[in-house]
């Protein structure tokens, strides 16, 4: 039993450095669709939906950071929920929110334009973040449990 409990905490600072590491490349990515996609020649829906995609799945695996002991169900029910709120808080509009909503960090977290379309977005991108952290999580655990 006490053997057990130490290994705990460690695999938990492991699963969360993963999804850390993961969280900061799905950034670079999505800030890199946004910035380069158009000037690649990307098609609009590949730019504006894709970094939809990736915005839910860096809630997804920022929230798995912030909350190492909740199951994958419990993380995206989480991430789905954030996305409803701030997809729906759109339709809110303050001077202060609005005026934040102008400035490059408030287009990127929050958006600017309500759209259902980006739900269906971040439900994907939510599932995508699953299907990384399970991958990711499960290949690394399993490597570092083999290492001498």
């Amino acid at each position: 039993m006490h053997g057990t409990q130490p290994d705990k905490p460690v695999a938990l600072l492991r699963t969360s450095l993963i999804r850390a590491a993961l969280a900061l490349a799905v950034i670079v990515c999505g800030l890199s669709l946004r910035w380069y996609g158009f000037p690649l020649g990307l098609p609009a829906f590949v730019v504006k939906y894709g970094g939809s995609l990736l915005w839910a799945t860096m809630v997804f695996l920022l929230v798995g950071v912030l909350l190492p002991r909740l199951t994958r169900t419990q993380i995206a029910a989480t991430a789905v929920i954030i996305a409803v709120v701030v997809e729906f808080s759109r339709l809110v509009h303050t001077p202060w929110l609005d005026a934040f909503r102008l400035t490059t960090a408030g287009a990127l977290l929050l958006g600017r334009i309500f759209s259902l379309w980006n739900l269906v977005a971040y439900a994907a991108g939510i599932a995508f973040g699953v299907w990384i952290d399970r991958l990711a999580t499960t290949h690394a655990l399993v490597g570092w449990a083999k290492a001498p």
